[in-house]
């Protein structure tokens, strides 16, 4: 199942540091079969407040995700980008193919209808 490394990173000055992890990221993402689906694209914020770009990076499965953020080539690039911008970010699990929310409304209808214990 697809997992995703989704980054909310906030605006920050320009500085060689950033423009040197944009450049080397790439080559740290290949061996998990990483791929940029998101990269600092413009947004719409339609409730709420979104100061700053979104990241958002697909995998074939959330151990590739978790090797790839502790592998020691990105983990060397980690300071490039922090030292300079602040960020949260997390890793996450798609959904499987066929999703359906309307079942797992039923799941918490279920549990909403059950008797208290």
């Amino acid at each position: 199942m697809t997992a995703y490394a989704i980054a909310h990173l906030r605006p920050a000055a320009p500085h060689p540091d950033i423009a040197e992890y944009m450049e080397r990221i790439s080559a740290t993402l290949e061996p998990f079969g990483g791929r940029f689906l998101v990269h600092a694209t413009r947004h719409e914020v339609l409730e709420g407040a979104w100061a700053g770009d979104v990241v958002m990076i697909a995998f074939p499965g959330i151990t590739e995700a978790r090797n790839w953020w502790g592998s020691p080539a990105y983990r060397e690039l980690v300071p490039l980008r922090t030292r300079h911008m602040e960020g949260d970010i997390i890793l996450i699990d798609g959904v499987p193919d066929g999703y359906d929310p309307a079942v797992t409304a039923a799941a918490l209808r279920k549990e909403l209808e059950a008797p208290a214990r």
